[in-house]
């Protein structure tokens, strides 16, 4: 993922969590936030809770992909950061992955005809 779609910082972290909405699954716990650059950006947060590295990494690989593929499925413009739970190790990525649009659709990300 190119470093432009992507939430890096941590005081832009602190901001969207301070001042965005949220929705809470058992699997991860999604914040958003609009922005002013026009195209969304993805910030994903693993904790060590989850496991050693290579679970990490894991998680963190297969919340990059769901949100890839289901972007164009969303409306432009906003911040989002995915903050995986420990039940996230051990979820299939199809409930992982139903899991993020429900919380989209809680968050009224999802385009009209997307729902």
């Amino acid at each position: 993922m190119r470093a432009e779609v992507t939430v890096k910082e941590n005081y832009e972290f602190r901001r969207i969590y301070r001042k965005g909405r949220s929705a809470v699954s058992p699997c991860m716990v999604v914040y958003c936030q609009r922005n002013r650059a026009g195209r969304s950006r993805l910030g994903v947060t693993v904790s060590t809770k989850l496991g050693k590295a290579v679970v990490r990494n894991k998680v963190r690989r297969r919340l990059r992909e769901i949100y890839r593929l289901n972007k164009d499925r969303m409306l432009p413009g906003y911040d989002v950061i995915i903050v995986a739970r420990v039940r996230a190790a051990h979820t299939t990525y199809q409930k992982l992955e139903a899991s993020y649009l429900k919380a989209l659709d809680q968050l009224e990300l999802l385009k009209e005809a997307q729902r």
